[in-house]
C-alpha cells in the first residue's frame, strides 16, 4: 500500500481538530471548574448529592469519567468487530460523534443544582468522545504506510491542540468580554454549546473524505452480532502469538492510567490543592496545548532517529520525575514550569503510543478489532486511573497522594516497555542470522 492522498490525510486529521475541543474544554478546563464551583455555590458544601448518597464533588467528577470509559470498554470491541465484518466503520464515528457533540451541547442547562442531569450528560459526552476514537484511531493503518504512520499520528494530535486552543480562546474572550450582558457562568454555558456545534460541524470534514471501509468478510453466515464476536476471537487469538505486541500493550495499560489521569485530574488539582483562579488555570492549560504541538512533533522525529520504544521509555520516565514534582509543588510558579513539562511529553507520548502500535500490528482488514484491543486497554487504564485517584484523595484528603501514587503506573509500564524493546531486539537479531 501508499500513504493516502493528502486530502485524505487532512480529513482524517481534521477529526482530532473536531473531537479535542471536548477532551480541553469539557475534560480538562471549564467543566470540571465550572462543576466544582456551581454545586459548591448551591449546596454550600464539598460533600454533593448524586441519587441519594453524597460524595466529594471532585471525586464525583472522576467516578463519572471513569463509568463513561467503562462503559465504552465493555461496548467497543463488540461494535469494532461488527464494524470490521460489515465495512461501516465511518457511521460508527459518525453516530458516536453526534451523541457526543449533542451531549456536550445538553451541558448548557446544567446550572449546579440538577447534579444529575449534569453528571448524566457528562458522561454521554465521554462516551460520545472515547466511543468514537477506536473507529478514528483505526484508520490510520488503512491511510498511512508504516514508515508514515508517527507522522501521520503527530499531525492529528498536532491539529487537535491547536483546533482546542481556539475553541478554549474564544470561550475565555466570553468569560472576559462578556457580550450582551451576559454573566461569567452564562459564558461558561454557551461555550459547552459551542463545542457541541464545533465538534459536530468540523467532523463532516472528516466524514466527507475519509474513504469506506471494505468488509472484512465478504459473504455474511450470521447476525452482526455473531459475526462480530467471531472477528473479536479471531483477532485475540492474533495478538496472543505476538510476544512483543502483547507486551507493549501491557506497558501501555499501565503507563496510560497515568498519563491520563494527570491530563484529566491536572486542572482539579491547582484549584484544589493550590487554589489557583479559574482564569490563571484557562491560561495555563492553554500553554500545555501549544507546548503539547511542539511534544508531538519534536518526539515524532526523536522516533525517526532512535526508535519507537526507546523514546517511549524515555518519555515514561520523564513521566514518573513529573509525578514525583507534582507530589512536592506548592507555588503557582511551580505549577506552571510542571505544567509545561506536562505538555511536553503529553502530545508525544500520546500520539506515539497510537503509531507505534499501527507498526506493530499485521497488516489485515480487521483494523477496527485490532484497535479495539488498544482502545480498550486505554479506557480500562483511564477507568483504574481516575477510580484510584478519586479513591486515594476521599480515603486520606489529598490529593498530592494521589499523584504520587500514579508513579506506581508508570514504573509498572516502564518494566512492561522495557520488556518489550528486549523482545523486540531478540525477534530482529533471530530474523537477520536465520
Amino acid at each position: 500500500m501508499q500513504t493516502a492522498s493528502k486530502k485524505v490525510i487532512n480529513g482524517w486529521a481534521m477529526y482530532d481538530w473536531a473531537n479535542s475541543v471536548y477532551n480541553l474544554v469539557i475534560t480538562t478546563t471549564f467543566f470540571p471548574i465550572y462543576f466544582l464551583s456551581s454545586t459548591k455555590a448551591h449546596f454550600n458544601s464539598e460533600r454533593i448529592p448524586f441519587f441519594g448518597k453524597f460524595f466529594v464533588s471532585s471525586a464525583l467528577y472522576d467516578y463519572a469519567m471513569a463509568a463513561a470509559f467503562l462503559v465504552a470498554a465493555i461496548f467497543s470491541p463488540i461494535l469494532s468487530s461488527i464494524a470490521d465484518t460489515r465495512g461501516n466503520k465511518k457511521r460508527y464515528l459518525m453516530m458516536f460523534t453526534w451523541l457526543g457533540g449533542i451531549s456536550c451541547s445538553a451541558l448548557y442547562f446544567f446550572n449546579g443544582a440538577n447534579v444529575e442531569f449534569g453528571v448524566i450528560f457528562f458522561i454521554l459526552a465521554t462516551l460520545g468522545y472515547c466511543g468514537g476514537l477506536v473507529f478514528y484511531n483505526s484508520y490510520l493503518p488503512e491511510i498511512a504506510t508504516l514508515e508514515d504512520r508517527d507522522r501521520v499520528s503527530a499531525r492529528g494530535f498536532s491539529l487537535g491542540y491547536i483546533g482546542s486552543v481556539l475553541m478554549q480562546l474564544i470561550g475565555f474572550a466570553l468569560v472576559v468580554v462578556k457580550p450582551f450582558g451576559i454573566s461569567d457562568g452564562q459564558a461558561v454555558l454557551i461555550t459547552f454549546l459551542l463545542v457541541g456545534v464545533w465538534w459536530i460541524g468540523f467532523a463532516q470534514i472528516t466524514f466527507f473524505r475519509l474513504p469506506a471501509s471494505v468488509p472484512a468478510v465478504e459473504q455474511h453466515k450470521g447476525s452482526a452480532l455473531t459475526e462480530g464476536f467471531s472477528e473479536l476471537r479471531k483477532v485475540y487469538a492474533q495478538v496472543k502469538q505476538m510476544p512483543v505486541l502483547k507486551m507493549y500493550l501491557r506497558g501501555f495499560f499501565f503507563y496510560s492510567m497515568g498519563v491520563q489521569t494527570v491530563m484529566m485530574a491536572a486542572t482539579i488539582f491547582g484549584s484544589d490543592e493550590l487554589h489557583l483562579s479559574a482564569t490563571l488555570l484557562i491560561v495555563t492549560v492553554v500553554v500545555i496545548q501549544l507546548v503539547g504541538v511542539l511534544g508531538a512533533w519534536g518526539i515524532a522525529r526523536l522516533s525517526d532517529k532512535f526508535g519507537n520504544l526507546p523514546v517511549l521509555i524515555a518519555v515514561v520516565i520523564l513521566w514518573i520525575g513529573i509525578c514525583i514534582a507534582g507530589y512536592r509543588v506548592t507555588t503557582a510558579n511551580e505549577f506552571y514550569v510542571l505544567a509545561a513539562g506536562v505538555g511536553l511529553v503529553m502530545g508525544g507520548v500520546q500520539s506515539l503510543s497510537r503509531s507505534t502500535y499501527a507498526k506493530l500490528m499485521p497488516e489485515t482488514k480487521d483494523t477496527a478489532s485490532f484497535f479495539s484491543y488498544y482502545d480498550v486497554t486505554e479506557k480500562i487504564s483511564i477507568v483504574i486511573g481516575m477510580s484510584t485517584f478519586g479513591f486515594i484523595h476521599e480515603q486520606t484528603g489529598s490529593m498530592r497522594n494521589s499523584v504520587l501514587a500514579l508513579t506506581a503506573f508508570f514504573i509498572l509500564g516502564l518494566i512492561c516497555l522495557l520488556f518489550a524493546f528486549k523482545k523486540n531486539a531478540t525477534l530482529k537479531n533471530e530474523t537477520i542470522h536465520n
